[in-house]
């Protein structure tokens, strides 16, 4: 009984710790997120593994040598200290009996990461894509679709550092003729310019959605319906997200430094006041 309750205190105190190093993740810059979380695991090693799973970091990328090709790490492609890649399905560095998905599983990551990777040229212009599947209970399944995109300098030749990455986790429960998809979305995205004009100014931060859908998968001739509905459904939360970062990292920001900063003098803001008083005495309002 003793072990028993010494055991829950731990497992209490473990959680109760946890809770506490998401919420301060939350709270700080997104910018050092990879420099933050380094700090919060040496202050607690025995978070380590939970914190890696659940704090999301910016995707770093590896090549290929056999395929030729580019591919992101992330947690899901990962045994100890090796990563698989999607194109040769080959770990680097080599290990003995690596995780990998089923051979019908396989075909599925095998045409994904072929689409998505037009997908992404249209989309981005450039960049890396890579998508990781894996075994579930019976016939279900789950996939990660990464994107990231970084760019050095803007379209117009101005100085400017930003990155996109994005990481769509969605869970596939099959049935006879549908399927229920289960997505989470998080994108982290990260800008920094400077000019004579502005001066330093950086801008990042995160944001994530989830979203639910069944999808027909009878009748599917060449590719199959699971890359056709988990496409469907990041681009429409692709779409979303955008939108989202568009209102409220963009508008806020601009809103917020219209009020610290009036384009026009005290002055100019003090003779309007008083032409319009005119106007509404005038008027009679």
């Amino acid at each position: 009984i003793l072990f028993n309750k010494t055991l829950l205190y731990y497992y209490t105190i473990m959680a109760d710790q946890l809770d506490y190093a998401l919420d301060l993740m939350r709270r700080l810059p997104p910018a050092d997120i990879e420099d933050n979380l380094a700090c919060l695991i040496d202050l607690v090693p025995d978070l380590c593994d939970h914190l890696l799973t659940a704090v999301d970091q910016p995707l770093k990328i590896a090549h290929d040598a056999k395929s030729k090709k580019d591919y992101l790490l992330c947690d899901y492609n990962r045994d100890g200290d090796s990563y698989r890649s999607p194109w040769s399905n080959k770990y680097d560095p080599p290990i003995q009996g690596g995780a990998a998905p089923s051979s019908n599983l396989r075909q599925v990551e095998v045409q994904a990461n072929e689409i998505f990777d037009i997908y992404r040229d249209l989309y981005f212009e450039g960049g890396v894509s890579s998508v990781y599947c894996w075994d579930l209970d019976g016939n279900d399944f789950a996939a990660v679709v990464l994107v990231k995109k970084s760019q050095l300098n803007s379209k117009r030749g101005q100085p400017m550092k930003g990155s996109w990455d994005s990481i769509h986790v969605v869970e596939v429960n099959e049935a006879k003729k549908n399927a229920h998809y289960k997505l989470t979305s998080t994108v982290m995205l990260s800008i920094e310019t400077e000019t004579k004009e502005t001066g330093k100014v950086l801008l990042s931060g995160s944001l994530t959605r989830q979203a639910e859908k069944d999808f027909s998968i009878a009748n599917a001739v060449g590719v199959s319906p699971h890359v056709c509905n988990i496409g469907r459904m990041v681009e429409a939360m692709e779409n979303t997200l955008r939108q989202t970062i568009d209102i409220i990292y963009f508008g806020r920001t601009s809103d917020i430094a219209n009020e610290l900063r009036q384009i026009v003098s005290a002055d100019e803001l003090q003779r309007r006041m008083n032409v319009q008083k005119e106007i509404s005495g005038a008027m009679g309002i």
